[in-house]
């Protein structure tokens, strides 16, 4: 079987452009399961339950990161979005969940685990090398078919992330950064790695923000409103993940950037 995965969704342009690419990648690819990191999908800076369900409507299961909750009522809202995870190691006490077992349509189950990664992020986090051990021990034995998203900064972070789950989880899949990363690969364990996917965000743009913009920020040290690029060529960074449903065992990694025109 093949898993789809796309990077951080940036805007109202990443997300037309994730439901107009999706239904042709899966056919393309003879993908039967879609995961999507809506990070940044709400006017560039965390979700709102509307843009989660644009988002659901080509998507199997979305997940976040350190902006989940940057959209106020948010934090009410995923209650009621089962498909929707936030970070697992974040406080118990705040609303949603970081992991679940969902059910492939082609038949079995994929569990979906969503890490927040320490260097350089928050530092209220809770460790997500224990956190991850801790949800492996908790799953049934009989789901064989895990994928990690691992959202994160230092790319040492992450890759440590996947060496600790070879073997044991089917994919280890970075976000954060919006830029693809050049080392997909399937590690001898069987599990398919890499550093970061990448965005669906404006092609031309720094990480979905408005290349002037940040310049005028870099250059001058000021304060400055970093809008979105919503329109125009969107770039959709995204990873397919062949695997063997019965071990759970990645086969195949399938990494690339496609530009659809919003």
């Amino acid at each position: 079987m093949n898993l789809l995965f796309i990077g951080d969704v940036v805007g109202k342009g990443g997300r037309e452009a994730v439901k107009k690419l999706v239904p042709e990648l899966r056919r393309e690819f003879n993908c039967q399961f879609v995961v999507v990191n809506a990070e940044n999908s709400a006017a560039g800076s965390g979700v709102t339950a509307g843009c989660a369900r644009e988002l659901l409507s080509v998507a199997d299961v979305l997940t976040t990161g350190d902006h989940v909750w940057d959209q106020r009522g948010f934090d009410a809202d995923i209650a009621h979005l089962d498909r929707v995870l936030r970070p697992a190691n974040l406080s118990n006490r705040q609303p949603g969940r970081g992991w679940g077992v969902f059910r492939n349509p082609a038949g079995g189950e994929v569990a979906v685990i969503n890490l927040l990664g320490k260097v350089f992020m928050r530092e209220s986090a809770y460790c997500p090398f224990e956190t991850v051990e801790r949800i492996l021990d908790e799953l049934p034995p009989s789901v064989k078919t895990i994928l990690v998203d691992f959202h994160a900064e230092a790319t040492s972070e992450k890759l440590a992330m996947g060496y600790l789950l070879e073997g044991r989880a089917t994919a280890v899949l970075g976000t954060h950064t919006h830029v693809p990363t050049a080392d997909a690969l399937v590690l001898p364990g069987g599990t398919a790695r890499q550093t970061d996917v990448g965005m669906a965000g404006a092609a031309r743009s720094v990480l979905g923000r408005d290349v002037e913009s940040v310049l005028f920020k870099f250059r001058t040290g000021m304060p400055n409103r970093l809008a979105v690029v919503e329109t125009g060529a969107i770039r959709v960074d995204f990873a397919v993940v062949g695997y063997d449903h019965v071990g759970g065992r990645a086969t195949s990694i399938h990494s690339e950037s496609r530009e659809v025109t919003i």
